[in-house]
Protein backbone atom coordinates (compact mmCIF):
# COMPACT_ATOMS: atom_id res chain seq x y z
CA UNK A 1 0.00 0.00 0.00
CA UNK A 2 2.01 3.15 -1.57
CA UNK A 3 -1.49 5.56 -1.14
CA UNK A 4 -1.90 7.66 1.86
CA UNK A 5 -4.63 6.48 4.46
CA UNK A 6 -7.41 8.32 2.77
CA UNK A 7 -10.14 10.00 5.50
CA UNK A 8 -13.17 7.53 4.43
CA UNK A 9 -10.46 4.27 4.89
CA UNK A 10 -9.46 6.17 8.28
CA UNK A 11 -12.92 6.82 9.72
CA UNK A 12 -13.76 3.06 8.99
CA UNK A 13 -10.74 1.94 10.77
CA UNK A 14 -11.76 4.01 13.46
CA UNK A 15 -15.22 2.85 13.87
CA UNK A 16 -13.92 -1.06 13.61
CA UNK A 17 -11.48 -0.32 16.72
CA UNK A 18 -14.37 1.55 18.31
CA UNK A 19 -12.25 4.44 19.04
CA UNK A 20 -14.32 8.00 20.09
CA UNK A 21 -12.19 10.99 18.81
CA UNK A 22 -12.63 14.30 17.92
CA UNK A 23 -12.03 15.66 14.18
CA UNK A 24 -8.55 17.75 15.44
CA UNK A 25 -7.51 13.85 16.72
CA UNK A 26 -8.68 12.24 14.02
CA UNK A 27 -6.82 14.25 11.35
CA UNK A 28 -3.71 14.28 13.77
CA UNK A 29 -3.78 10.57 14.02
CA UNK A 30 -4.26 9.92 10.15
CA UNK A 31 -1.36 12.57 9.46
CA UNK A 32 1.16 10.67 11.81
CA UNK A 33 -0.01 7.41 10.43
CA UNK A 34 0.77 8.80 7.05
CA UNK A 35 4.12 9.76 7.89
CA UNK A 36 4.81 6.02 9.44
CA UNK A 37 3.74 5.00 6.36
CA UNK A 38 6.07 6.91 4.27
CA UNK A 39 9.26 6.49 6.31
CA UNK A 40 8.13 2.29 6.42
CA UNK A 41 8.07 3.62 2.47
CA UNK A 42 11.47 4.95 2.28
CA UNK A 43 13.28 2.10 4.32
CA UNK A 44 11.62 0.05 2.10
CA UNK A 45 13.31 1.80 -0.80
CA UNK A 46 16.75 1.56 0.52
CA UNK A 47 18.81 -1.10 -2.08
CA UNK A 48 20.28 -4.06 -0.49
CA UNK A 49 22.55 -6.77 -2.34
CA UNK A 50 21.53 -10.12 -2.66
CA UNK A 51 24.20 -11.36 -0.03
CA UNK A 52 22.33 -9.37 2.78
CA UNK A 53 19.21 -11.36 4.55
CA UNK A 54 15.96 -9.13 4.81
CA UNK A 55 15.84 -9.14 8.51
CA UNK A 56 20.32 -8.97 9.21
CA UNK A 57 20.75 -6.68 12.21
CA UNK A 58 24.73 -6.49 13.54
CA UNK A 59 23.85 -9.43 16.28
CA UNK A 60 23.71 -13.17 15.00
CA UNK A 61 21.31 -14.70 17.43
CA UNK A 62 22.65 -18.36 16.98
CA UNK A 63 21.63 -21.04 19.85
CA UNK A 64 25.37 -20.94 20.58
CA UNK A 65 25.15 -16.95 21.82
CA UNK A 66 21.25 -16.46 23.21
CA UNK A 67 20.37 -17.60 26.20
CA UNK A 68 18.17 -20.39 27.01
CA UNK A 69 14.31 -20.46 27.72
CA UNK A 70 14.14 -20.32 31.20
CA UNK A 71 11.63 -21.36 33.37
CA UNK A 72 8.32 -19.02 34.70
CA UNK A 73 8.04 -18.89 38.55
CA UNK A 74 5.77 -17.49 40.32
CA UNK A 75 6.20 -15.04 43.17
CA UNK A 76 2.83 -13.53 44.47
CA UNK A 77 2.72 -10.04 45.99
CA UNK A 78 3.48 -9.87 49.41
CA UNK A 79 -0.21 -7.92 49.89
CA UNK A 80 -2.47 -8.70 46.59
CA UNK A 81 -4.93 -6.30 48.68
CA UNK A 82 -3.17 -3.03 48.08
CA UNK A 83 -3.61 -4.24 44.05
CA UNK A 84 -7.07 -4.75 44.47
CA UNK A 85 -7.71 -1.42 46.97
CA UNK A 86 -6.67 0.48 43.50
CA UNK A 87 -9.37 -0.89 41.09
CA UNK A 88 -12.73 0.89 40.14
CA UNK A 89 -14.33 -2.29 41.29
CA UNK A 90 -14.38 -5.66 42.38
CA UNK A 91 -15.76 -9.13 43.46
CA UNK A 92 -14.59 -11.71 45.74
CA UNK A 93 -10.17 -10.77 44.86
CA UNK A 94 -11.05 -10.30 41.01
CA UNK A 95 -10.93 -6.98 39.46
CA UNK A 96 -14.37 -6.37 37.51
CA UNK A 97 -13.01 -5.28 33.54
CA UNK A 98 -16.30 -3.29 31.60
CA UNK A 99 -17.38 -5.21 28.95
CA UNK A 100 -16.14 -3.36 25.56
CA UNK A 101 -19.19 -2.44 23.01
CA UNK A 102 -18.74 -4.23 19.67
CA UNK A 103 -20.63 -4.28 16.98
CA UNK A 104 -21.64 -7.40 14.37
CA UNK A 105 -19.76 -6.49 11.07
Amino acid sequence: MTEPILPDLFNHLVQLAALELSPEEAEYLRRELNNQLKAIHELEAIPLGAEIPAASHGISYTVDTSSSIRQDEWHPHPNPDEILEQAPETDEGYIIVPDIPHTEL
